[in-house]
């Protein structure tokens, strides 16, 4: 994956999705507590956000992390329901996200589904989801299963490593940061259930 076009891509998905929302870009970095001209890097793919920072931005926007996957408008019918079957293929499901330290999310979903988000992420040996170490918060609660490596998920009073088969769930608003520290590539499948899913 060419990291400078996934880097254009995501940016031109987030300022779609900041001026559907009807956000000025000053506003939103001053929500998100940064400078307006970072936001503007990321918007224009100069600058690759760690997971934090994306998942802060689509937070802040209002919007699942499988918006960002989308670099069209989404069709009229935005959500998968959940009464018919939807099948997406291989060669139709949207490129993989690389985001800052190398970390690439992968959307498995087959289309958008309201109050989830199933992906894959992918983190290469020393990266981290921050590259400040700062833990995160957002809404609902996460389930997460490691397929290959080890990840090291801290949170406020304790750290749990992950190796492969092994699984958690948290809720969302538990400050915690997701990291590789190893010498070995990570893999994991996740999904962030949203509170109104519940």
């Amino acid at each position: 994956m060419d990291s400078l076009d996934s880097s254009a891509r995501l940016g031109a998905r987030l300022r779609e999705l900041r001026e559907q929302s009807g956000r000025s870009l000053r506003s939103l970095a001053a929500e998100l507590e940064i400078s307006a001209s970072a936001l503007s890097q990321i918007e224009r793919g100069t600058m690759q956000p760690s997971v934090n920072r994306l998942l802060a931005i689509v937070a802040a926007l209002d919007v699942p992390l499988s918006e960002a996957f989308e670099d069209r408008p989404v069709a009229s019918v935005a959500h998968a329901p959940h009464d018919r079957v939807v099948v997406t293929r291989a060669s139709a499901r949207p490129d993989p996200l690389e985001l800052g330290t190398g970390i690439v999310y992968r959307r498995l979903s087959p289309s958008h589904m309201q109050g989830v988000d199933f992906f894959e992420s992918t983190y290469p040996p020393h990266s981290s989801g921050d590259e400040q170490a700062v833990l995160h918060t957002h809404e609902g609660y996460e389930v997460g299963n490691v397929t290959q490596g080890t990840l090291t998920i801290r949170f406020a009073d304790e750290t749990v490593e992950l190796g492969p088969g092994d699984s958690i769930t948290y809720p969302s608003r538990t400050p915690h940061l997701i990291s590789n520290p190893h010498d070995e590539t990570a893999v994991a499948v996740w999904l962030i259930v949203h509170p109104e899913a519940r």
